[in-house]
């Protein structure tokens, strides 16, 4: 009996360790054709810039809803770098770059995401950001967390021009916008006036400090991933579009 019931274990063992590889298999196998999909995105964005009106299929539409979405997409253009691209654990990126089909500074509209209380620190050059009390409509992707909405890259390559809104000064804090309201223009200002950047918006949504306060949105695990609030999917090639068009 103990013969038969080693034979039984074992068999048990090895089928544990079958399914276990076949999982294993599985996950790698998925996020390996996830990532090649995501680099494959990544270097369309030369693509993208010589030509957009050649591939207006990779295009969102800023001040429009993707479907019954709970967030306005917050500018046109191709998304080249998504939520979590980047190489883990060294870097992630920690939301949507989005790409201006227009070909210069200062045309791309820039719109607030939700209804919210816009805060431009008195140090920022080219970023706004607003705060989302939790609301019935926001809840289910926010878990009833109060979220900030983050919107930079809003002047020329130099710094010297300033694309955002002349209503949001530096230092304006908790000003209500609707959804919709016009923040500024996308812009090539990387932080560097030596480090060249492509035209686009970033855009993020981060968490907040137990405080109320938000938190670094260039650090992966405050924030959250937008698409879900954008309604916006990434097919199988990468491309992140509205499935609704």
């Amino acid at each position: 009996m103990a013969i038969i019931k080693n034979i039984v274990t074992s068999k048990k063992f090895i089928i544990f360790v079958f399914v276990a590889l076949l999982i294993v298999v599985g996950l790698t196998t998925a996020f390996t054709l996830t990532r090649r999909s995501r680099m494959q995105r990544i270097a369309l964005i030369g693509t993208w810039f010589d030509s957009p009106q050649s591939h207006l299929d990779w295009q969102i539409k800023g001040g429009e809803y993707c479907g019954d979405a709970p967030m306005l997409i917050p500018s046109s253009g191709f998304i080249g770098v998504s939520w979590r691209d980047g190489a883990p654990p060294m870097y992630q990126h920690t939301g949507l770059d989005i790409f201006s089909p227009d070909g210069g500074d200062n045309i791309t509209p820039i719109y607030a995401a939700y209804d919210g209380y816009l805060t431009r620190e008195d140090n920022w050059r080219s970023a706004v950001i607003i705060r989302h009390p939790n609301s019935p409509e926001l809840e289910p992707v926010t878990n009833g967390e109060q979220i900030w909405t983050y919107y930079t890259h809003m002047a020329s390559r130099d710094g010297n021009d300033i694309y955002i809104s002349p209503e949001f000064p530096q230092g304006t804090r908790e000003k209500f916008v609707e959804a919709g309201t016009l923040l500024g223009y996308q812009g090539t200002w990387s932080g560097d006036p030596n480090r060249r950047m492509g035209l686009h918006l970033h855009f993020s949504i981060a968490k907040s400090n137990p405080d109320g306060s938000y938190t670094n949105e260039t650090q992966i695990d405050n924030t959250l991933n937008p698409l879900p609030f954008l309604g916006l999917e990434m097919q199988d090639d990468g491309i992140i579009v509205c499935p609704e068009n």
